[in-house]
């Protein structure tokens, strides 16, 4: 999973971004501050390798990995090279998802470029960016299509027809998202790497002292989340660095006493897994234990093939147990004995936490 972090200058973007990758990306009280973009790559926390590790003495653990890009501050006209303009944008069109931060916090020691503590306002100072970013790229390509169309071959007249309907769609201000396609047309526009195409999770910045509270900054954001059928969470990007400087056991008796059960990172990825309809399933041995990221939906022998092109094509059969049934019955064989442990074809549909061992022919 690879997630874009965007945002208005000064609005925590660097600091959320060190505190989730612990990458040391430049932070500093001035716009542009982020001028190469900052990557860094994270495991994905899950209890339940932890415990199947130990349950199988495994030699090693393999969890899921989160790739953050964390690009510079954009700005009003950064479509038409504003601040640093297209030369960013470009940096997110490959992601998954976009991080949008956004300032939902007063310090009167770090600069606001609004001016003022406007969620709303800096949510559509970054979005029109992004859509003019687009409309002038669908604009390249309809230009192309002119040329193309003389051939004759109906791809071209079909991909010029979803375009325009694409460009008309973003003109009145709406994102590429929204836009209801078939699967046809959305293999077309995919090509483009549209930015308003990618699911959006919107991240409220806020205060040590707004922690477990919904300032009417926050709510702004999260009530903006539910209509665009977005994701929101709320991190205190300045609380999540602090905790970064201190051991394990300082780090647990901060988080009991500010009330936070789970990290910024485990919260932002379980958001992000569900905006993007990911689950995980998990396979164990001596040799290695391991998370493996699928698509929600995605049958057995596909899933067998995200292990080895050749676990898909020989697929037999996939013997699954639910995790909790695993742990419950002390181990594969304990849920075998008693009857746990199933025997699953191709159409099976892989759930999340599903422990599972592919059977296959070579």
């Amino acid at each position: 999973m690879k997630l874009g972090v965007v945002g208005l200058p000064n609005v925590g973007k660097s600091t959320l971004f060190n505190a989730l990758t612990k990458a040391g990306a430049e932070v500093a009280n001035y716009p542009f501050c982020t001028i190469e973009p900052n990557v860094g790559i994270v495991e994905v926390e899950d209890e339940r390798l932890e415990v199947l590790t130990k349950l199988y003495n495994s030699k090693k653990t393999t969890r899921a990995v989160v790739k953050f890009v964390d690009i510079a501050g954009l700005v009003k006209g950064a479509s038409k090279g504003e601040g640093l303009g297209n030369k960013f944008l470009s940096h997110i069109r490959e992601v998954d998802a976009i991080v949008h931060v956004v300032r939902c916090f007063a310090d009167d020691n770090i600069i606001n470029v609004s001016g003022k503590i406007c969620p709303n306002e800096d949510i559509d100072t970054i979005d029109l960016e992004l859509l003019l970013s687009d409309m002038e790229r669908v604009e390249t390509r309809l230009t192309k299509l002119q040329t193309l169309l003389k051939s004759g071959e109906k791809r071209y007249k079909d991909e010029n027809e979803v375009l325009e309907k694409v460009y008309k769609h973003l003109s009145n201000n709406l994102p590429a998202r929204s836009l209801v396609l078939d699967d046809e047309e959305k293999a077309m526009l995919d090509e483009l790497l549209l930015l308003t195409a990618k699911p959006v999770l919107y991240c409220a910045n806020i205060g040590e002292d707004e922690i477990g509270k919904e300032n009417d900054a926050v709510k702004q954001v999260r009530e903006r989340a539910e209509r665009e059928h977005a994701e929101c969470v709320a991190i205190s990007a300045k609380v999540e660095a602090e905790l970064l400087e201190l051991g394990d056991e300082e780090r647990a008796l901060y988080s009991e006493e500010l009330g936070l059960t789970q990290s910024g990172l485990n919260r932002l990825v379980t958001k992000s897994y569900k905006l993007l309809g990911l689950i995980s399933f998990l396979t164990a041995g001596e040799k290695e234990s391991r998370a493996w990221t699928i698509t929600n939906g995605t049958k057995a022998p596909q899933a067998a093939g995200k292990i080895h092109t050749d676990f898909e094509k020989g697929f037999i059969r996939a013997e699954v147990v639910p995790y909790e049934q695993l742990i419950a019955c002390g181990g594969y064989q304990g849920a075998k004995e008693q009857g746990k442990v199933r025997s699953e074809g191709k159409d099976y549909v892989m759930k999340d936490g599903d422990v599972v061992l592919f059977r296959f022919n070579v």
